[in-house]
């Protein structure tokens, strides 16, 4: 089994679109998702700096597009497909988009209100998010309740993340669980948190007017690790998530379970597969970072389905 993974916020670098430009077709297909999003994808993705397309309402629609730029390259490469798709954060949209769930167009608008939700949300109050690498996981959590933080994201392979106030993440960052480090993320608010509870009613009043198919092939949920049965439970799943913890460790614990074979993880990609690399240790992995790296992809598809046929 193959699973398409995409990548959430904070995987995004200044001019990582560039080379993707050089594909026929993508500029406009950019366009195309810059019009739905609300935001000029192109020149976020070849010109604007880090600061500027770490911007929440940048940052989100900017990687979904990516993603499903680089997937529509790699769909018209091979016509072998992925047996099964997740997404972590926002990447679950354009896990949606690929797995047939959503349209590009609405999956696009909804990442914008998403985006510019969450934005207004996090400006609110002065909160944050670090990294907490290593240590034991029930300690680690036991330390969060101490100091009123939510662990926001469970990556598994020894990474939680915290979120919380600014004040409360300094002080786990001054006296942190015994063997961790604890690094300071640079995303603008406590996402997955109850900081986000605005953006969760924005958003759900937006994905009242989507119509969402059921997946054709196999949807992991960030909630739990559990497959996705509808498309209306994928677009609740999806609006619940702004506020509510990314289980990441479930859904690779799923993928084992579930026999996977590969790993293919679509821009702006790495990230997915540094944790896939620790987590699920011998499970060939490729990152889509560039055009380049479509080549390995599809030579993975291939190689997945002649074991199939053999």
């Amino acid at each position: 089994m193959i699973i398409a993974v995409f990548p959430g916020q904070g995987s995004q670098t200044p001019g990582f679109l560039s080379p993707w430009l050089e594909l026929d077709g993508a500029r406009e297909q950019l366009e195309a998702s810059s019009e739905a999003a609300g935001v000029d994808l192109v020149a976020a993705g070849t010109e604007w700096d880090a600061d500027r397309i770490r911007d929440t309402q940048v940052a989100q629609p900017l990687i979904v597009a990516a993603s499903i730029l680089s997937w529509t390259a790699l769909a018209d490469r091979s016509k072998t497909k992925p047996d099964g798709f997740a997404g972590h954060s926002v990447g679950e949209i354009a896990s949606l988009i690929a797995a047939g769930v959503l349209t590009p167009t609405d999956g696009m608008r909804l990442v914008g209100i998403r985006g510019r939700a969450m934005a207004k949300a996090a400006a609110a109050e002065q909160t944050g998010m670090s990294a907490v690498i290593g240590g034991d996981q029930d300690a680690v959590v036991g330390r969060l309740t101490e100091l009123d933080l939510t662990p926001a994201n469970y990556n598994g392979g020894g990474q939680l993340v915290a979120a919380g106030a600014l004040d409360a993440l300094a002080a786990l960052a001054e006296n942190p669980p015994a063997g961790t480090r604890v690094i300071p993320l640079q995303v603008a608010g406590a996402f997955h948190t109850r900081y986000m509870a605005p953006a969760v009613e924005t958003l759900r009043e937006a994905a009242a007017e989507v119509a969402a198919s059921d997946p054709a092939a196999t949807v992991w949920t960030n909630r739990d690790g559990s497959v996705v049965s509808s498309g209306k439970d994928a677009l609740d799943l999806l609006v619940a998530q702004v506020a509510s913890p990314v289980r990441w460790d479930r859904c690779m614990e799923a993928f084992a379970a579930a026999g996977a074979t590969g790993i293919i993880e679509f821009a702006p990609a790495g990230t997915l597969v540094g944790l896939a690399k620790r987590a699920l240790r011998g499970v060939p992995a490729v990152a889509v970072k560039t055009p380049a790296d479509l080549t390995a992809a599809a030579d993975l598809l291939g190689a997945a389905e002649n074991g199939a046929q053999a």
